[in-house]
């Protein structure tokens, strides 16, 4: 298994859940939680679909990491929003290596 294939079986399921969770508990101080939602639903849709190939994520992740100023975790940020820029972060460092 590829690592990012590797990686989107370990995260992605998690992911769904706290994608969620950071937009209700942080949507109004930090918007881009939304938009870091979206993003991530592309992804796995696109992950689904590919099944065992690689999906085409570069627009998704080179947004995240415009959005997410490469994933820097703001001083308010929860465990959950926490967990959620780490997991996205592994992602796209494993996407990049395949």
């Amino acid at each position: 298994m590829s690592p990012f294939n590797q990686a989107a079986k370990n995260y992605f399921p998690k992911l769904k859940f706290l994608t969620l969770a950071i937009t209700r508990a942080h949507g109004q101080n930090h918007p881009e939680v939304f938009e870091v939602r979206e993003l991530f639903k592309t992804m796995d849709k696109k992950t689904r679909k590919a099944k065992k190939t690689k999906p085409n994520l570069d627009t998704e992740l080179v947004r995240l990491r415009d959005i997410t100023n490469h994933y820097t975790i703001p001083s308010d940020a929860c465990e959950a929003y926490t967990a959620v820029y780490t997991m996205l972060s592994e992602v796209d460092e494993a996407y990049q290596v395949n």
